[in-house]
């Protein structure tokens, strides 16, 4: 099959598709070209991450096109449904990102703690002349080790990053369409065990969390998740993270939280409007930032094409059977 990886695959996953005699372009095409160039090339499958954007009249003007594949778990970048109706496979990746997203998120909360995102900012510039000051001013953190931590959307993500954050001593609370509980393993050194994480209700997580992690995708109707009463009913001094979608933070209601105090501080690794951010968020010193990185590790692009090498090869089984 002739196959196009328009937001790059790993080279592990290109030779694997490869020596299984498949056909793989690499070369980046742009919106405006990407519908005269799955055609003039026969391209049967599409590889995307979250730069290439499928619609409605990308799959109207492809009709040799068989199948999209996500590398990676939110496809709010693809019409799926209509692809789907109209014979056009879609498929993603979401068992290859956890870890490196739960990371990442851990890295986040880790910095916000002891503010180590504005610290950095500010050390190269005032860290010569101000070092007092400035050891004063960041001399207030305070420990994870016992926190409770908010975990809104408990699938693979959800349950990786509490596995870690309960290897730290957090306290974990679960939010997810079904209440109860759900185990969560934890390996260490080889061993494992199993914790119990509770689900609970969004408002019961939001009066109980000392921070909070979002991993749910964005709403089809485009409205936030997390907006002004949402913020109004979180602990003061609380944290958060979203490295879910842009669009579930309401980015006035953050600030608007932030520049109050209500809210301690926050990190983002979505936005709204990507690639390019608004610039109030950009330069808030309250906000820790990163561009989108969530499964952005080695390990995590290389389980990806291996995933990607899976499921093409499942569909081509199929084809041609």
């Amino acid at each position: 099959m002739n196959i196009l990886a328009n937001d790059g695959i790993s080279a592990a996953g290109q030779n694997a598709l490869e020596a299984a005699g498949h056909r793989v372009s690499t070369t980046f095409v742009g919106p405006d070209k990407l519908v005269d160039f799955l055609n003039n090339e026969n391209i049967d499958g599409l590889l995307v991450r979250s730069a290439t954007t499928v619609r409605q009249p990308v799959i109207d003007a492809c009709p040799n096109l068989k199948f999209v594949i996500r590398g990676g778990v939110g496809m709010d970048n693809i019409d799926v449904t209509y692809a789907r109706e109209k014979g056009v496979e879609v498929r993603n990746t979401p068992a290859s990102s956890s870890q490196s997203v739960a990371e990442l998120v851990m890295g986040h909360l880790f910095g916000l703690s002891r503010f180590l995102h504005d610290s950095n900012r500010r050390m190269p510039v005032e860290g010569t002349d101000q070092f007092k000051g400035l050891k004063k001013a960041y001399g207030k953190g305070s420990e994870l080790r016992g926190k409770t931590l908010a975990i809104i959307g408990f699938g693979r993500i959800g349950k990786s990053l509490a596995s870690y954050a309960l290897g730290c001593g957090m306290k974990v609370i679960g939010v997810d369409k079904k209440l109860g509980s759900r185990p969560v393993r934890i390996d260490i050194a080889g061993q494992s065990l199993e914790v119990d994480v509770p689900l609970v209700t969004m408002e019961e997580a939001f009066a109980q969390a000392d921070a909070i992690s979002l991993h749910i995708p964005a709403q089809s109707n485009g409205q936030a998740v997390i907006g002004e009463t949402e913020f109004n009913q979180m602990k003061a001094g609380v944290i958060l993270v979203n490295a879910a979608r842009g669009g579930v933070v309401d980015e006035d209601a953050l600030i608007e939280a932030l520049n109050s105090g209500h809210i301690a501080g926050a990190a983002l690794d979505v936005f709204v409007g990507e690639p390019k951010p608004r610039q109030d968020l950009m330069h808030h010193a309250k906000l820790a930032l990163t561009p989108h990185i969530g499964a952005a590790t080695t390990e995590a692009q290389e389980r990806i094409g291996m995933e990607i090498v899976s499921i093409v090869e499942e569909i081509h089984s199929r084809i041609v059977a």
